[in-house]
């Protein structure tokens, strides 16, 4: 049996779970604060990590590829070397050029810190531009990548939403409001597997907001 360890406020931690809902393979789960991850298992502390029969994996994209190798059945990859190319290009494009970078508005944006201008202006200037590039890759027919969903979506579900969240609490606009991202998660959310992530993930933000106050 799989266990995947981690938090599930954390969107890194939902892309994976997303991905084995989505496969149907049976799995666990163990929650694991920022803090308690086990350093054998992921060295750097970092959560998720996947403790399978062989041993642990780390690094969330890389537990993706494990699963899809693994478990070819309900593949979240086409079969075409090319088609499954375009698909890791955008899961690292999603999550390189746009949640990365807004990941520097988290602390102001969600967390009740503060950033300086000088951060929120660069951040700011790197999102439209990557924004722009982003919507020449993005298809939304119905699935970011085309016609069917893949481990892109897996990515899009859980970092788009933060992303909108995020540049709108920061910037007062959403800097992907030009695109039908919208419409996107909203069909998205009528999938039993990003229904159950997000009513988790809503949960254990309440939970990790409390913690954070103790």
């Amino acid at each position: 049996m799989l266990t995947l360890c981690g938090f599930a406020a954390s969107n890194y931690y939902n892309k994976v779970k997303l991905a084995l809902l989505e496969k149907d393979i049976p799995f666990e789960e163990e929650l694991v604060w920022p803090g308690q991850a086990d350093k054998l298992a992921s060295p750097l502390g970092k959560v998720p990590y996947l403790k399978t029969e062989a041993g642990a994996l780390c690094e969330s994209t890389v537990i993706l590829e494990y699963l899809e190798a693994t478990y070819p059945q309900r593949p979240l990859l086409s079969r075409d070397p090319f088609a499954a190319a375009k698909a890791r290009e955008l899961l690292r494009f999603i999550e390189l050029h746009l949640e990365l970078v807004a990941r520097n508005l988290y602390p102001e944006a969600f967390f009740g810190g503060k950033i300086s201008d000088a951060a929120k202006e660069k951040a700011g200037q790197q999102l439209e531009k990557n924004v722009v590039a982003f919507a020449k890759l993005a298809r939304f027919s119905p699935y970011v990548g085309g016609e069917d969903f893949t481990l892109a979506d897996a990515a899009a579900a859980v970092h788009l939403p933060l992303v909108s969240a995020a540049s709108k609490i920061i910037y007062g606009r959403d800097v992907l409001a030009d695109l039908p991202v919208r419409d996107y998660l909203k069909g998205l959310n009528e999938r039993p597997s990003v229904q159950k992530v997000n009513a988790d993930r809503k949960a254990n933000t309440e939970a990790m907001m409390q913690r954070m106050k103790q």
